[in-house]
């Protein structure tokens, strides 16, 4: 089996040397400004794994998105997630496309969970060459419970607050904010990894406009065990990107529907929100499909 490890390794040791990502996230540090000197290394990985056909559909989109953000709306990218190579997919595409494609992907700021900076030094370097803010993840946070977890409830508490300051700050200055709506990477056979997470509500609820991105053919796969043992193959990769949504029409559609079925429970409408996403992207992600057809040999 083919991995990160065994496949890249002098990769690996390039970015060590070059790398300056802080292991440990604190209120501090949550912003965190792309490495430039790294991400050749993640453009050279992608581009060695996809193969001829790979590219993107519905560029006209995404840039009537950049357009909006670089008129000072808020802007959220919000695509599917199966690895921690889909980031490196999409910046890499979307530089393919001419100058324009890499003004658009210089401009995305990821939403990252605090694990790709503090379990393994090789991912946090390597996540280092994009321009993230760092959370404490709902679905860690969910796990904290006793009293041995205050200070580490505490700890959240103070980098989640942090990371929406943060996204205040940078929202209105023509970037794009990348967020993972399910909060984690797919896994075959665990239907609840491709489940939107409640807290996308709140974001939608924040920004003006959206796009959401499907993603098709897999050159990582989730492998268990340290995310460096990931599996790598070679695919036909196609990104699509969906027309620019309105986010307060999109949100209140789907709570008006959440009310006419007679829903109360606030908490409830925000899974309805997320779970609508969700089920936009899995129609976005079939559809995808059968266009790469096309591409394939």
């Amino acid at each position: 089996m083919n991995t990160l490890t065994t496949t890249f390794g002098a990769y690996i040791k390039d970015a060590m040397r070059l790398t300056r990502s802080s292991t440990v996230i604190t209120e501090d540090n949550v912003y965190q400004e792309a490495a430039e000197d790294i991400r050749p290394y993640l453009d050279k990985m992608v581009e060695t794994l996809i193969l001829p056909g790979s590219g993107v559909d519905g560029m006209e989109n995404l840039e009537k998105l950049y357009s909006l953000a670089k008129e000072g709306k808020s802007c959220l990218l919000l695509p599917e997630h199966y690895s921690n190579m889909d980031l490196s997919l999409l910046t890499y595409l979307a530089d393919m496309e001419g100058e324009r494609g890499k003004k658009i992907s210089r401009s995305i700021i990821a939403i990252a969970g605090m694990k790709l900076n503090e379990d393994n030094p090789v991912v946090s370097a390597f996540a280092s060459a994009y321009s993230r803010i760092v959370i404490y993840p709902s679905r860690s946070y969910q796990s904290l419970d006793g009293e041995n977890a205050k200070a580490e409830i505490l700890r959240a508490n103070a980098i989640n607050r942090a990371a929406m300051k943060a996204v205040i700050r940078v929202k209105y200055k023509g970037h794009l904010i990348l967020i993972f709506p399910s909060g984690t990477r797919y896994r075959p056979g665990d239907p609840s990894t491709k489940r939107g997470v409640r807290e996308i509500d709140s974001y939608i609820r924040s920004f003006d406009y959206m796009c959401l991105v499907a993603i098709n053919g897999q050159v990582l796969h989730v492998r268990p065990g340290d995310m460096m043992d990931d599996e790598v193959s070679n695919d036909v990769v196609r990104l699509s990107f969906s027309p620019v949504i309105d986010c307060g029409e999109f949100r209140d559609r789907i709570r008006a529907e959440e009310d006419a079925k007679g829903t109360s429970d606030n908490d409830d409408k925000k899974q309805a929100v997320a779970d609508a996403i969700m089920a936009e992207l899995e129609e976005m992600h079939i559809k995808g499909e059968e266009n790469r057809k096309k591409f394939l040999f």
